[in-house]
């Protein structure tokens, strides 16, 4: 969390909250590691300078659709 922006982070601890509960009241705690894997991403984003300047420039446009990540 040390790289994600304050409102991100609060964002975040927000989603892991409704998460946990949820997860507790399934048994089932796939949706928190799913979660915190997303969140990762987002943080390593904003941890590389080169990264986050390129996906934040306007001129840069949309990249397209994006295959759907295979687990593992």
């Amino acid at each position: 969390m040390r790289f994600l922006p304050h409102a991100d982070a609060e964002t975040m601890t927000a989603e892991f909250i409704d998460a946990a509960e949820a997860a507790a009241a399934l048994g089932n705690t796939a949706a928190i590691n799913r979660l915190v894997v997303e969140w990762r991403h987002t943080a390593e984003v904003h941890a590389d300078p080169d990264l986050r300047r390129a996906l934040a420039d306007p001129e840069l446009g949309d990249f397209g659709p994006v295959d759907r990540p295979t687990e593992g």
